[in-house]
């Protein structure tokens, strides 16, 4: 019998899943309004991916991911989510891995090559400086009118 997809790991593409045993998940009390069952429940989930020892990401990935994750990056290299938008703990699971996998596809991204320094063309030069010219001339005539 095939194991539960939760067991195998995280699917972020075609190529690449992240694997269960670099998660780490733990349930804490949620904040906020909610009356007696924030108070008795742990609902909200703390997601940590050990990205920088993570085996399936390639150095560049593992920069451009702690880059973008900003605060939620850790000094040691890990990415840290906290979901509580939800009452139920699953819930919770789904949304901490659901913004995760969208950080490492954004990750996977790799930036725009740097643009190439061009200059403009004779011929646009020369309109820029007619139209100039022909500004130049509307304002010279709007001056006083004399007799």
């Amino acid at each position: 019998m095939a194991e539960p997809a939760a067991n195998r790991g995280l699917p972020v593409n075609a190529r690449i899943t992240i694997p269960d045993d670099e998660l780490e998940e733990s349930f804490i009390r949620s904040a906020g309004p909610g009356g007696q069952n924030v108070n008795k429940v742990a609902t909200a989930v703390q997601l940590r991916f050990g990205a920088a020892g993570s085996s399936v990401l390639s150095d560049e990935v593992k920069a451009r991911l702690l880059r973008l994750a900003g605060q939620r990056a850790t000094k040691g290299g890990a990415v840290l989510i906290e979901a509580s938008r939800f009452r139920t703990q699953e819930r919770n699971r789904e949304d901490a891995r659901e913004r995760l996998v969208a950080l490492v596809r954004e990750a996977l991204v790799p930036p725009p090559p740097p643009r190439k320094k061009t200059r403009p063309t004779r011929g646009s030069v020369e309109r820029r400086l007619e139209a100039k010219k022909g500004r130049s001339n509307v304002k010279r005539m709007r001056g006083r009118v004399s007799d």
